[in-house]
């Protein structure tokens, strides 16, 4: 089951009206611009629909302590019977060989751990926990990564990303071309990285964070 342009926007809607607040305050609870849910911002200049962030949904969701099926039945869902299972694997074993084929795709998973999930997602759909404090503040050790290997990357995306070193690594793409690759790192201490496209054997974009 998956929530629409129009579900998620009215979910946030209902959301703040439950909690007596108006989405400009919401917003601001959350630690966001206030103006991040106007109804302005659900058009870009190009005509296309913007969808919020998983990130900016994730902090609603914690600063309202609301959960993901609880934000389902405010979008007009209902809760979904029974929860699906994504695979888990620790973010400090992805570069393992093993793991991953060579288009980002989980291979067995039988070894891994998994975690609930109120709604069916696209192939090959894995989760990533983070160890360390390598990303703060962005993400924090036990955070749960949803990752989806099949969906487009853009820019700005956060993503996983395997280098033909073996490393696996959780970062921001800011440019991507014929020439090359550059991505910022989430922790404002670490350098940005350029690559050459040669250098990257896949790139999966981050689809949602469970804490």
């Amino acid at each position: 089951m998956q929530l629409s342009y129009h579900e998620i926007w009215n979910g946030l809607e209902n959301l703040a009206k439950a909690k007596g607040l108006s989405l400009s305050a919401m917003a601001h609870k959350a630690g966001l611009d206030p103006t991040s849910f106007n109804r302005s911002k659900r058009i870009g200049a190009d005509g296309r629909k913007r969808w919020p962030s998983t990130e900016s949904m994730n902090k609603v969701l914690k600063a309202m302590d609301v959960t993901v099926f609880e934000f389902m039945e405010y979008a007009g869902q209902p809760l979904p019977q029974p929860k699906y299972t994504i695979p888990l694997l620790g973010l400090a074993k992805a570069g393992r060989e093993g793991y991953f084929d060579s288009d980002g795709y989980p291979l067995s998973t039988d070894e891994w751990d998994g975690i609930d999930f109120p709604m069916q997602l696209g192939r090959g759909v894995y989760a990533l926990e983070v160890s360390g404090n390598s990303m703060e503040p962005v993400y924090r050790a036990g955070d749960k990564l949803v990752v989806q290997p099949d969906s487009e990357v853009r820019i700005n995306d956060r993503i996983v990303v395997k280098i033909k070193t073996g490393e696996v690594m959780v970062k921001e793409l800011v440019h991507k071309s014929a020439k090359k690759i550059e991505l910022k790192s989430l922790n404002p201490l670490h350098e940005l990285i350029t690559l050459e496209p040669n250098d990257v054997c896949w790139m999966a974009r981050v689809i949602w964070v469970s804490q």
